[in-house]
């Protein structure tokens, strides 16, 4: 049975990796079923500018799993600042607590990274930290609770942490799962700056 996330998937045209490792598998839908679910492997001939901003809104939204309310908050908070608002938009989300978790290789997916902070696994800076929506701040410790050390979840982990690549602005010790936000968000390697233009245009309507 198809699940709601690899049709989230299939209806943006592309991986947003929601799945964990199934998503660099076979089993991958987007590999299976290249076209969008309940189309019949049939794209519509044209879609509307209105069209392509709403579904790259869609796309970037359920790519770090942020409810529509909070997205929106997100795109009107960075309209009012200065500065590049695409840039402003994609920092936001990547400071995101369960985005962070799962940068640093500690959960295969976004959504097992709020699973696993809702259910108390980590702190920051020595106090528990159970809100997938924290925003985390240049100097922040990122610790693995203790107890959750000896969990089967994180077994062979730290093995498998020494040789993952991890964003530039975050550092981790993999042997004692402590992690550190070096610096502010880098937008380096964001290639995807025209989607968030066309996000922040679908709201400004």
């Amino acid at each position: 049975m198809i699940s709601l996330q690899c049709k989230k998937c299939r209806r943006a045209g592309q991986k947003l990796f929601l799945k964990g490792e199934r998503c660099f598998t076979p089993k991958c839908s987007i590999v299976k079923r290249p076209y969008p679910p309940g189309m019949h492997g049939k794209r519509r001939s044209s879609v509307s500018e209105y069209g392509r901003q709403l579904r790259e809104k869609q796309r970037i939204k359920n790519m770090y799993g942020v409810l529509e309310r909070q997205f929106r908050n997100y795109v009107l908070d960075v309209r009012d600042k200065t500065g590049d608002k695409r840039e402003l938009l994609y920092k936001k989300l990547e400071r995101r607590f369960d985005n962070v978790i799962y940068r640093l290789g500690l959960a295969k997916s976004r959504r097992q990274a709020r699973q696993k902070i809702n259910h108390n696994h980590f702190q920051v800076n020595g106090k528990r930290m159970n809100i997938p929506s924290y925003e985390v701040k240049a100097g922040d410790i990122i610790k693995l609770k203790e107890k959750s050390k000896a969990s089967p979840l994180y077994s062979g982990l730290a093995e498998y942490l020494k040789k993952y690549q991890f964003p530039s602005w975050l550092s981790l010790d993999a042997n004692k799962m402590e992690a550190k936000v070096l610096s502010d968000v880098s937008a380096d390697d964001l290639s995807d700056l025209p989607s968030f233009g066309m996000i922040i245009e679908f709201y400004s309507r």
